[in-house]
């Protein structure tokens, strides 16, 4: 089980960093996001997962008006100009272990995503202050580039804060400004998500590069990348991602709904609220909790509808073949 927002929020706070926190509806966009934020001192910021050929994954992390060229970063990345992509979005539950609209930075706290490289706009560190969802979107944080480079290099990531608009030469004897991020390591997906790379087709994804949605759009996986899973590339590690996906196992799937649920309940009852509220406890955190929890458990329960839709599509091909 990856990180949850209340468990990061409580890392911030250990390690002592300045953020404020803004609680919102659920969005999807950096466009809805600003809606509420607007007002909010803070850059909000865009994020991309990525994909290159070789199974290895990618968030780029950059101001909203950025332009991001996929072909020039791939380029730049020494992946030729086809060699980059969105990561389908099973990825996100597999390798960053986030719902969809929710990849940021943070992501890379857990454990899953450690061979995920992360490019950092130079522009962020223009901004008194830059804004990201806490691996939830229904709450955005702002906190300086000083402390999100705090919380990084707690994790023991490197920094690389690129000129992501640059598009210099690159030829014999002009080799790739960015190959070097790009990371030693391979992530093959098991094959039960890789099977599911639509799973999410009917949930209508706005991501581009130019326009600014928080996440990655849905792409098929190739066939090949079934063929490839216990194999290295040209020598490197492959590291296979073997946790099932909860929104196509129920059992996980009630656990991720309990899980959330005792964050829950455990951030809402502590020394403060019972001072606060006394014997009134009872009735207001359940109220809190319910408003919290609605809109999250909405998502989760259309993102199980959708997965089993899915699955059910390609059993039907499987048995019958595909509707002429």
């Amino acid at each position: 089980m990856g990180w949850t927002k209340e468990q990061l929020l409580a890392r911030l706070k250990e390690l002592d960093l300045d953020f404020e926190q803004y609680e919102h509806p659920v969005v999807l966009t950096v466009e809805a996001a600003l809606k509420y934020l607007a007002n909010k001192e803070g850059a909000f910021c865009k994020n991309l997962f990525l994909k290159d050929k070789k199974h290895r994954f990618y968030i780029v992390s950059a101001l909203a008006e950025t332009k991001v060229d996929m072909k020039v970063l791939s380029v730049r990345l020494g992946l030729g100009k086809g060699g980059l992509r969105m990561a389908p979005e099973e990825a996100l539950g597999d390798v960053l272990q986030v719902p969809l609209g929710c990849v940021t930075p943070f992501a890379l706290a857990n454990e899953s995503a450690r061979h995920v490289a992360l490019l950092l706009d130079q522009g962020l560190r223009s901004q008194k202050r830059v804004m990201f969802h806490p691996l939830s979107n229904d709450m955005t944080i702002a906190l300086s580039t000083v402390d999100l480079d705090k919380f990084l290099k707690s994790l023991g990531r490197d920094l690389a804060y690129v000129d992501l608009e640059a598009n210099p030469p690159v030829g014999k004897d002009q080799p790739p400004d960015l190959a070097a991020f790009a990371p030693s390591d391979a992530i093959v997906l098991p094959e039960s998500t890789a099977k599911s790379a639509s799973t999410e087709v009917a949930l209508k994804n706005s991501q581009s590069a130019n326009s600014g949605p928080v996440t990655g759009k849905s792409i098929k996986q190739p066939v090949e990348e079934n063929k490839v899973k216990n194999k290295s590339a040209k020598g490197k590690t492959v590291n296979a991602v073997t946790r099932s996906t909860p929104f196509s196992n129920p059992e996980l799937f009630v656990n991720e709904i309990l899980d959330k649920t005792s964050a829950l309940i455990f951030s809402e009852i502590n020394k403060e609220t019972i001072s606060k509220d006394g014997e009134d406890l009872g009735a207001v955190a359940s109220e809190n909790i319910r408003k919290r929890l609605h809109s999250e458990l909405s998502h989760l329960a259309m993102l199980f509808k959708n997965t089993a839709y899915t699955e059910g599509f390609h059993a039907g091909t499987h048995l019958h073949g595909p509707h002429l």
